[in-house]
């Protein structure tokens, strides 16, 4: 690794501003974006097919991208979520990519960083405390226990802890409620760390969070529990700051803030990716899952409310990941399967006319495994190109690092434009909650119809009434299907998408529908990961 100092440098940052974490990582201080006013970089969104347990490899592809322009000479920066504690000793595993494609310090970037996580889980269980104070003082007239609608978070998966009852043990525990744990990534303060443009926009958005109700219905939001906002805001007031790291070949690297895509938006921070157009010529922005949830989230809400237009787009895809998605079971991936790809490739299609439908070019890089053969790989590239892709290119960053992805990195700069192409949304902000989902499930979800339990639709009324209608909508859904019903592979269609709950984030500015069976809190798998240490202090298994 390179001192974090002669990465500033070589953006173009005066290493004199950064906070320095160590030798390698260091926070961005938010007057860096004054230094220089004039953004001139092109921004790429790196997304994906519908994810599988083959893996995908996004993330390995995004921090490859980098490296191969790199090569090529051009001035490059990969702006990506901080991994989370819970899908590290989970399923999922760290969120560094892979190989030689890798952001380093991989160990210290996937355990704890620079502190940002714990931060928003301080903040977030601040304000529930200061909330039930509130209550059992009586402070506000009509709030009750039962209208507290705020649940704790930590940064583990915890089944256990996804519907509780605190207060119990004698009046000096009051309040008494039902309530639960979400995943800090699934925090709506994480939400507002990634959207916000300003400390004071942080601070303004952090006064919106709803709280609870009163036993009329009126909404409470963090602005009337006394001292609140101004204490998050403490607590926060560095983890805005954006965190800089390198690719394993020298490339600058933004990480910062971690908001689930499956749950909240899936994106990286605002102020990561408006740091780096001032600085770089292009940006490398990673949205989480698959398309139809990071890359549509990163365009209705991240994109529209912080103007900040892609260029193009990146769809990664795996030959595996297509044969899952033609009915292959995992343990025969391996194998050639010309009629379950090309059965799969309906998954990769159907997201590519999505992408386009925003009015987005994009080309498919399509992440190569050991296994896949010459005839895979020229299905999968003629079935990209018949669908709309303006390429479809095989990268081998994993083995090669940027050697490996020169003719993707060639490819997607000859495919971006000098100006941003006009976007075209799938809804309008003034559409009604129950429009603007129907138009996202019958486009993305590729539905008939939606499905509304009574719970939901009444839900939708009360938001309505009270004028929380005119925001976007970033569906809470399974991450495995394109639908709300992760058995349903490849491109589902002719069913109707189920919506059976909803909750508002009014400071981060959006409501979010719950579909199907999705939950806040993941739990752990049959065999969590194991991780180790050695007897020099070095993480082992990730």
């Amino acid at each position: 690794m390179k001192p974090i100092s002669e990465i500033a440098s070589k953006l173009g940052i005066d290493p004199q501003k950064l906070i320095n974490y160590g030798d390698f990582k260091a926070k961005i201080p938010l007057d860096i974006i004054s230094d220089k006013s004039n953004a001139s970089g092109k921004l790429i969104v790196v997304t994906g097919i519908t994810p599988t347990p083959a893996g995908e490899g996004k993330t390995t592809t995004a921090v490859g991208l980098a490296q191969g322009m790199g090569l090529l000479g051009k001035n490059v920066v990969a702006t990506l979520r901080e991994p989370s504690l819970g899908p590290i000793f989970g399923i999922k595993g760290g969120g560094t990519g892979g190989g030689a494609a890798k952001v380093v310090p991989e160990d210290e970037i996937n355990i704890h960083f620079t502190g940002d996580a714990h931060a928003v889980g301080s903040a977030h269980n601040l304000l529930v405390a200061l909330t039930e104070n509130n209550v059992h003082r009586k402070q506000i007239p009509g709030f009750t226990a039962s209208g507290i609608s705020l649940r704790r978070v930590t940064d583990m998966e915890h089944r256990s802890l996804r519907q509780i009852v605190t207060g119990i043990g004698g009046p000096n525990n009051l309040p008494v409620r039902e309530t639960g744990f979400d995943i800090v990534t699934a925090s709506e303060v994480m939400a507002i760390l990634a959207l916000s443009s300003d400390l004071e926009d942080l601070k303004r958005r952090l006064g919106k969070i709803v709280v609870g109700f009163t036993q009329t219905d009126e909404p409470i939001t963090a602005s009337s529990i006394e001292g609140a906002v101004g204490s998050m805001t403490a607590l926060l007031r560095t983890a805005i700051m954006p965190n800089l790291v390198q690719t394993s070949e020298g490339q600058p690297v933004i990480i910062h803030s971690g908001p689930f895509g499956n749950i909240a938006h899936g994106c990286s921070s605002v102020i990561g990716d408006k740091i780096a157009l001032n600085y770089a010529e292009y940006v490398l922005t990673e949205a989480g899952f698959g398309a139809d949830l990071g890359f549509e989230k990163f365009i209705h809400i991240k994109s529209r409310l912080s103007n900040l237009n892609p260029h193009a787009v990146v769809l990664v895809a795996t030959i595996k990941g297509l044969k899952y998605h033609g009915g292959v079971k995992v343990k025969d991936l391996d194998q050639e399967n010309t009629l379950a790809l090309s059965a799969g490739l309906s998954n990769l299609n159907h997201l590519i006319k999505v992408i386009k439908s925003f009015g987005l070019p994009v080309i498919v890089a399509i992440n190569k495994f050991s296994n896949d053969t010459h005839s895979e790989i020229e299905i999968v590239r003629q079935g990209s190109i018949e669908a709309g892709a303006a390429a479809a290119i095989p990268n081998s960053s994993f083995i090669d690092g940027g050697e490996g992805c020169r003719d993707l990195a060639e490819a997607v700069i000859a495919l971006t434009p000098n100006t941003p192409p006009k976007i075209n949304y799938a809804y309008e902000l003034s559409d009604s909650i129950e429009d603007k989902v129907l138009a996202l499930s019958k486009l993305v979800y590729n539905a008939s119809d939606v499905d509304w339990s009574l719970k939901s639709r009444k839900i939708a009324r009360r938001y309505t009434e009270l004028g929380w209608d005119n925001t976007p909508i970033c569906m809470a859904k399974t991450p495995l299907s394109i639908s709300h019903d992760a058995k349903l592979k490849g491109r589902p269609e002719n069913y109707n998408f189920k919506v059976n709950d909803m909750r508002a984030s009014m400071g981060a500015g959006f409501i979010y529908p719950i579909a199907g069976n999705v939950v806040t809190m993941p739990g752990l798998p049959s065999k969590p990961r194991s991780l180790d240490v050695d007897k020099h202090g070095n993480i082992l298994g990730l």
